[in-house]
């Protein structure tokens, strides 16, 4: 009886310290919308735009339209390769983190567009898509990937890996953050959009 309870216990206490590296389904909800909610910010954001208005550059050193939207959708499989890859093998997170407090970081710094970053070499714009349809069809079909891996991970929370926040970050907030970057780069788009020489069709 009393192996019989140990057992129990020790079942117990493995379901308990799994749970708690679980998701909780409102966190799961929420990175659903900001998923939603951020590809479909990128479609208004593109939505029936001319050939001229793809291809202008404010600057020559500038993005356009175009190589803004092929960076969006290149960066989101190379994001989610790397959650697959990397942070679903890495070892546990630190213990006494507030995870919360960092999910919060992510989605207030990455957005931010006060600060300019370089993007990574594999990540620069090559029209590896071919046109800018092409760059919206793997966007989406890229974007479809993701919200199925959010449904179907429950292990989100038990690997963590170095970010460029200075913070460890989860599965989960990996997918955060690959919603709060294409929201960061559709402000990048509305910006190009809201140039005085940006084309009026």
């Amino acid at each position: 009886m009393k192996r019989l309870l140990s057992v129990i216990a020790v079942v117990l206490y493995v379901s308990v310290s799994a749970y708690s590296q679980s998701l909780t389904q409102a966190d799961r909800d929420r990175a659903m919308k900001y998923l939603e909610s951020t590809k479909q910010g990128v479609l208004d954001a593109t939505a029936g735009l001319s050939d001229a208005q793809w291809n202008f550059k404010s600057a020559p050193d500038r993005w356009s339209v175009a190589e803004v939207t092929e960076h969006i959708a290149a960066a989101e499989g190379y994001l989610r390769g790397m959650i697959t890859e990397k942070v679903m093998t890495a070892p546990p997170r630190p213990e006494g983190e507030d995870v919360k407090a960092i999910d919060e970081m992510v989605l207030t710094a990455i957005p931010d567009r006060t600060q300019h970053r370089q993007a990574p070499e594999p990540l620069k714009p090559t029209n590896r898509f071919g046109s800018p349809q092409g760059s919206l069809k793997q966007f989406t079909e890229s974007r479809a990937q993701t919200e199925d891996f959010l449904r179907t991970h429950d292990d989100l929370r038990a690997h963590a890996i170095d970010s460029p926040l200075g913070k460890k970050l989860d599965a989960y907030e990996w997918v955060l953050f690959i919603a709060a970057h294409s929201e960061r780069h559709t402000k990048q788009i509305l910006e190009v959009k809201a140039d005085p020489n940006f084309p009026k069709n």
